[in-house]
């Protein structure tokens, strides 16, 4: 059925193309249902008795029922969706009086006006809400743009012939080729990456954290490994560089976390690929077989096995660590409920943060004050405060229903966290009585990155994917995930790096592989 203008079942019934009559025949028992098509004086009974059939007569009765059930339902909805589409027309056409235009109507206007993009905001809410009240149980397939009125068929409809169409105005995603570039992949763990991290002074080069009791350093432009540290005896679960001197914080399931000091040189390099994808890539990938990689393992690499210091007094497995304000100060985040802050001169512990009910999962320093964040299982994370030397503040935030798996600081005054619960939670130092955005997910998100100079917030994902947000909650893009491009697991961590004029983001997962992009932010601001 046409959302606009009717026809009668019979010339309806003669435009189906064959393949719907066939549906149509085969659940023609649902047309004997209705009294109006149902001739005087024959009852149900007499009907389903001379209908060859095999089925006994009280499962004909309630199938019957339930398939008038079905059709008064999809009435209702198709009444309903006229409606909505009077109110588009009519919408569209005030516009059009006012001398405001859609985006994509005319190239030359831009985008939607205020007045334009809130009254088309009402509408999108609308159409969410009714929907998700009343077929939230059914499959449709969304597919538009704010503004210029899409639809998308309901799946169920072709159960029984139909050709109903319901309006969708929700926004899609960015799709520019010129988004998101492959920079390079980085391959030669032997297990999973759980963290990864940029170095803070010259040379850059990029450090990831493995479960094959090793952290790497990678050359980023070649993606050759320059160093290997192999000092701990468990998972490293992190890596952290020191502000301002060639040193490395690794926290590791081992209990302790090791600071070691790198020298490396950079190989000459080479010219960068020709790869590139749409940030919108749909195409799922099929996991690989345990234990096969792609590549080489590092070649024969410097190693580094001792550390310059050894941070011990945790009774659990560390699982993140990071350096205060000046490199001065190293704090710590343990699976025994603590967060121990160690000077790092003489690796002294000066104090224990206790007051989480279950373990930690992330700690994270601000960029200039002395300022501590902790994430934990408990559902909540904690801000420690260390300006005042004689007085040292927490404050507890219960944001989310289930595991917080980072909380970390932008340059501004504002803290991100991610959970378990598929949200992401941005708030502001100044008022943390609540978030002032919310960002909700399809998948547990896990520890996440914010740019320092365009604020972009960059999720990873255990379904793999990794999107961009900006600090309103607003999706900017996805990065590709293809089979021939993409992580093939859970991704763990992401880190930016915004050197030279650029911007480049790191994805690692537990595929063993860590990935660079290159984000084109001009063309991600344009999308949005």
């Amino acid at each position: 059925m046409p959302v606009e203008g009717g026809s009668s079942s019979g010339s309806a019934s003669a435009a189906r193309h064959p393949k719907q009559k066939r549906k149509a025949h085969s659940l023609s028992i649902r047309r004997t249902n209705s009294t109006e098509e149902r001739p005087a004086g024959i009852q149900r009974g007499d009907m389903l008795e001379s209908q060859d059939s095999k089925l006994p007569l009280s499962l004909r009765h309630n199938l019957l029922d339930l398939f008038g059930q079905i059709e008064r339902e999809f009435e209702n909805l198709y009444i309903e969706n006229i409606e909505l589409r009077r109110e588009i027309d009519s919408l569209n056409e005030r516009l059009t009086g006012d001398g405001q235009t859609v985006e994509g109507g005319d190239p030359t206007k831009g985008a939607l006006k205020t007045k334009a993009s809130h009254s088309t905001s009402q509408l999108s809410q609308k159409l969410k809400t009714t929907y998700k009240a009343s077929t939230s149980k059914r499959l449709y397939t969304f597919h538009g743009k704010i503004g210029r009125p899409r639809y998308f068929r309901v799946a169920a409809c072709e159960l029984w012939g139909g050709d109903s169409w319901i309006v969708s105005s929700f926004k899609a995603t960015a799709g520019s080729r010129a988004v998101c570039q492959l920079l390079k992949e980085y391959m030669g763990h032997r297990d999973g990456i759980w963290d990864l991290s940029i170095t803070r002074t010259q040379p850059v080069v990029l450090g990831t954290a493995s479960a094959d009791h090793s952290a790497l350093l990678w050359s980023i432009e070649t993606g050759k490994c320059l160093l290997r540290y192999a000092g701990h005896a468990g998972s490293v679960n992190s890596i952290k560089f020191h502000p301002t001197e060639q040193m490395a914080l690794t926290a590791s399931g081992d209990q302790t976390a090791h600071i070691w000091r790198y020298m490396v040189q950079l190989p000459v390099p080479q010219p960068p690929p020709d790869v590139s994808a749409p940030c919108d890539d749909d195409q799922d990938s099929s996991d690989r077989e345990e234990g096969e990689v792609d590549g080489e393992g590092p070649c024969e690499v410097p190693t580094v096995r001792v550390a310059t210091a050894t941070l011990k007094s945790h009774q659990g497995v560390v699982i993140a660590a990071d350096w205060l304000v000046g490199g001065r100060q190293v704090v710590t985040a343990s699976w025994d409920r603590a967060a121990n802050l160690y000077e790092v001169e003489t690796s002294e512990l000066v104090h224990a943060l206790t007051g989480h009910d279950q373990e930690l999962t992330h700690c994270c320093t601000h960029p200039t004050q002395r300022l501590v964040v902790t994430s934990s299982r408990d559902t909540t994370f904690r801000l420690w405060d260390f300006r005042d030397p004689s007085i040292h503040s927490v404050n507890v935030f219960q944001g989310h229903t289930d595991t917080v798996t980072s909380a970390v600081f932008t340059v501004g005054d504002n803290v991100v966290s991610g959970s378990d619960d598929r949200t992401v939670k941005v708030w502001d130092l100044k008022n943390m009585r609540s978030p002032i955005a919310t960002i909700r997910t399809d998948s547990a998100v896990n520890r996440i990155s914010v740019s320092a100079n365009q604020r972009i917030i960059a999720l990873p994902h255990d379904n793999r994917q990794v999107r961009l947000f900006d600090m309103s909650g607003v999706r900017l893009a996805r990065l590709p995930r293809s089979n021939r491009m993409g992580h093939r697991r859970m991704v763990c961590c992401t880190a930016w790096n915004e050197e030279n004029q650029s911007c480049n983001l790191f994805t690692c997962g537990f595929d063993r592989q860590a990935i660079g992009w290159n984000i084109n932010i001009p063309a991600l601001l344009q999308e949005k």
